[in-house]
């Protein structure tokens, strides 16, 4: 009788291997059934009988505790999304915006900076739970984002301490990490993103950073805007400033105003130009 359960234990065993090789095999087709299996960091685990409450799991899919965007979705091609925005919670209680969402020095900035200082408290914006945290040596230093259960997901960079850790709950309001200075930065600035499938939307669109209050209580991701701005920020075109130019002269060479410089720039009509600054006029 011992004889015969060890032999359907090792029938039970082989069968189970059988079924776990198929299982990986599998995945690597991207094959799996979703039903009975997810993605958690770079493995296949089984779901439990009651499946593990991922946000915003039916919009997207898969979760994983690497990369700020494994999902590589072109919003071009992303159905429209109304996002509901309630319960939202300014990441800092100080913080004026130092840069904004939007092509600059070159290279494309994906969020908006607010000046924070080493140590400052930083806390997520909405329920949800965190996705991945990291270190980006060249880009957003110490780094933490967050999967919401209204669909989008926040970053925040250059930290000088993470106080989470991927797969942890958070509510609108949890402290999250301290501000810094770490990665590609030149000061203690938080950097702060909307992401929605990977791409970034302008925080503008969405909150007043002024008073640090939401524009309204839900937002709509669609082609028509947010696929076209950021189509126009990629055509924007910039004129280097050179001895003698003023916003005035600049203006009046392109067709366009000062106070609409000063929109695209982030300027005030009185400020002083610098040799070989670039001024986006379009």
């Amino acid at each position: 009788m011992l004889v015969g359960t060890a032999a359907a234990t090792d029938a039970q065993q082989q069968e189970s291997a059988i079924q776990e090789q198929s299982i990986i095999a599998s995945s690597v087709t991207g094959d799996f059934p979703r039903e009975i299996f997810r993605i958690e960091g770079t493995q296949i685990v089984p779901f439990d009988i009651v499946e593990e409450e991922y946000p915003a799991n039916d919009l997207y899919e898969i979760w994983l505790n690497k990369d700020v965007n494994p999902y590589k979705v072109a919003i071009k091609d992303l159905d429209d999304f109304f996002v509901d925005l309630t319960g939202y919670v300014h990441p800092v209680e100080k913080g004026a915006v130092t840069s904004h969402y939007g092509p600059r020095r070159g290279r494309f900035h994906h969020g908006i900076d607010l000046r924070v200082w080493i140590g400052q408290s930083i806390y997520s914006a909405f329920d949800g739970k965190v996705r991945v945290t990291g270190y980006d040596r060249y880009g957003y230093g110490y780094y933490v984002v967050v999967r919401h259960n209204n669909g989008l997901e926040t970053l925040y960079g250059h930290l000088s301490s993470i106080k989470v850790e991927a797969n942890n709950d958070v509510s609108a309001g949890d402290l999250i990490g301290l501000g810094g200075n770490t990665g590609r930065s030149t000061g203690p600035h938080l950097h702060f993103e909307f992401r929605y499938l990977g791409n970034a939307i302008n925080p503008t669109k969405l909150v007043n950073f002024e008073e640090k209050t939401l524009l309204a209580n839900s937002y709509m991701i669609c082609k028509k805007t947010t696929y076209t701005e950021l189509l126009s920020f990629q055509q924007a075109k910039y004129h280097i400033v050179k001895s003698g130019d003023t916003l005035s002269s600049i203006a009046r060479r392109y067709g366009t105003t000062v106070s609409r410089l000063c929109q695209l720039n982030n300027l005030k009509s009185t400020s002083v130009l610098r040799v070989k600054q670039r001024i986006r006029y379009s």
